[in-house]
C-alpha cells in the first residue's frame, strides 16, 4: 500500500511526461494487493467455501471496475492544477488510498495458519496434553494434494490473459472503427461489462465449483471472441459484452481457486503470487501483441487468431485440469441411509 500511494502522490506531481511514466512503473511493482487479498480469502476458507469467498472478491473487483473509470472521468473534467489537468482525480484517489491503508493498518488482522494458529493441524494439536504435562505441539503443516499440474496452470493464466487482455485493449479501437463510439458510448459498454460481471459473480458463479467456473467462462471467451470478428450491429455488440461478463466474472477467480487447492496452509501466498506472476506476463504481453496484429492484419485476422489461442485454453481445460479433492459441493446423505 505504501508503493501505491508513492505511485499517486507521483500522479498528483506529475507535471510532464516522465513523471507520469515513473509513477505507472511504481504502481505496476506495488499492484499485489488484489492477490493478498485473494490469499487471504484462502487462509480464512475452508476447502468448501472457497470458491465462493474468491468469487465475492471477484464482485468487488468488478464493483470497482465499473464506477472506477466513471468517477475518474468526471474527476478529470474538474480543472485544480493548470499544468496537471488530472490532478483532481489523482488527489480524490490519493485520499482512498491513503484512508484504505490507515483501515487496513488498524483493523485487519494477520490471516497466515502458520502465525495465527488456526490452521487445521494447528486445531488438531491444541489442547492435546503429554503423559508428562506439558502441551504437545501443533504438528507440521499438511502438505497439499496434487491434483493439478502447476505449470498447466500457470500455462492456461498466461495464455488466457495474453489473448483476453489484447481483446480488451483492442475494444475501443474497434467500436470507434465501426460504430463510431465516443468516449462516454465506450464508458457505457465498459460499464454494463463490469455490472453484469459483478452481478454474476455476487449470485451465480459463485456458487459454481471452480473448475466448473473456468469451463464456463472460457466457452464464453471462445463465443465472444466468435462474435466480435463477423459483428456488424450494436446489438450484436452487446450480446458480444455479454460473454466478456461471463468469462471476466469466472476464470480468473476460478483458476485462482484451483491454484489455492494445489498449496499447502504455508505456501498459498506464494503459489498465487506465481500464478498472479504469470498472468501479469500475459496481460502486458498480450495488448501489444493483439493490437500490433489487429492494425497489421485487419479485426478479422487478430479475433480470429484470438479464437484459436482460446481454443488451445479450451481445450486445456477441459482435457488437462481435474476438480481437486473438496472442491465439489458435499453430497447429502439420504435419511433412510442414516
Amino acid at each position: 500500500m505504501m508503493g501505491n500511494i508513492l505511485s499517486v502522490l507521483l500522479w498528483v506531481m506529475a507535471v510532464d511526461f516522465r513523471t507520469f511514466v515513473l509513477s505507472r512503473v511504481v504502481g505496476g511493482l506495488s499492484e499485489g494487493n488484489v492477490q493478498l487479498a485473494t490469499a487471504m480469502a484462502t487462509d480464512i476458507s475452508d476447502e468448501k467455501s472457497r470458491g465462493s469467498t474468491m468469487a465475492l472478491i471477484g464482485a468487488c473487483f468488478s464493483v470497482a471496475f465499473t464506477f472506477g473509470p466513471m468517477l475518474g472521468a468526471y474527476l478529470s473534467s474538474v480543472p485544480t492544477v493548470a499544468r496537471n489537468p488530472f490532478a483532481t482525480a489523482a488527489g480524490v484517489s490519493l485520499a482512498l488510498i491513503v484512508a484504505e491503508t490507515v483501515y487496513l493498518y488498524v483493523a485487519l488482522p494477520e490471516t497466515l495458519p502458520s502465525l495465527t494458529g488456526r490452521g487445521e493441524n494447528a486445531k488438531k494439536g491444541a489442547g492435546k496434553k503429554m503423559p508428562n504435562g506439558k502441551a504437545a505441539k501443533a504438528p507440521p503443516p499438511k502438505a497439499a494434494t496434487r491434483t493439478n499440474s502447476r505449470f498447466l496452470l500457470y500455462a492456461v493464466h498466461f495464455v488466457f490473459l495474453l489473448f483476453f487482455s489484447g481483446m480488451e485493449s483492442s475494444l475501443s479501437f474497434m467500436t470507434y472503427e465501426l460504430f463510431s463510439f465516443s468516449s462516454s458510448m465506450n464508458g457505457r459498454l465498459l460499464g454494463f461489462v463490469g455490472l453484469v460481471a459483478s452481478i454474476l459473480q455476487g449470485g451465480v458463479t459463485r456458487r459454481f465449483p471452480p473448475l466448473l467456473s473456468v469451463r464456463v467462462g472460457v466457452v464464453a471467451c471462445l463465443i465472444s471472441f466468435v462474435l466480435l470478428a463477423r459483428l456488424q450491429s450494436v446489438s450484436m455488440l452487446y450480446v458480444a459484452a455479454t460473454c466478456l461478463a461471463m468469462t471476466s466474472a469466472t476464470v480468473v477467480t476460478g483458476l485462482n481457486a484451483l491454484s489455492s487447492f494445489e498449496a499447502g496452509e504455508g505456501e498459498r501466498g506464494g503459489k498465487l503470487g506465481l500464478m498472479r506472476s504469470w498472468g501479469q506476463l500475459g496481460r502486458g504481453l498480450g495488448p501489444v501483441l493483439f493490437t500490433s496484429v489487429y492494425w497489421w492484419a485487419g479485426r478479422e485476422v487478430a479475433y480470429g487468431m484470438g479464437s484459436v489461442g482460446i481454443t488451445v485454453v479450451a481445450l486445456a481445460v477441459f482435457a488437462g485440469l481435474k476438480n481437486p479433492p473438496g472442491s465439489l459441493p458435499s453430497k447429502k446423505v439420504p435419511a433412510k441411509e442414516l
